[in-house]
């Protein structure tokens, strides 16, 4: 799922150094044949997911001038995220948030809980 200019997930503001996952759909079966539920499938520790949106990053802190009494403006960087949108993540279900938005099943994951990042191309082909 691609976030295009009709759908709402751009209306969707990820904060600081939060991904948003969409989970791929765990294998209901296991390979010797037997049907698992849904509730064994989503306690797993690892999980995989596609990365829909990612926040701004890390905040830096800016460096103070010598000068105090000058008001300026404060203009917050960021350190941003090694995730980019549509790569495959490996994430510890554990640190993951859980939601549904418009009928869908995501996560929110801090980027400290991505063990591994998989960017290809043509992902979503």
């Amino acid at each position: 799922m691609e976030i295009t200019a009709d759908n709402r997930l751009r209306r969707l503001i990820v904060v600081g150094d939060r991904v948003l996952v969409k989970p791929k759909n765990p294998s209901e079966r296991t390979n010797s044949g037997l049907y698992l539920p849904p509730t064994v499938t989503e306690k797993e520790q690892v999980q995989s997911g596609y990365v829909i949106k990612v926040g701004p990053g890390y905040p830096i802190p800016s460096p103070s001038e010598e000068e105090p009494w000058k008001e300026t403006e404060e203009k917050v960087k960021y350190m941003p995220l090694q995730a980019l949108e549509g790569d495959l993540a490996i994430y510890l279900q554990r640190n993951a948030i859980e939601l549904e938005y418009e009928g869908e099943k995501y996560c929110i994951v801090p980027q400290s809980a991505i063990l591994l990042l998989e960017r290809s191309e043509n992902l979503f082909d």
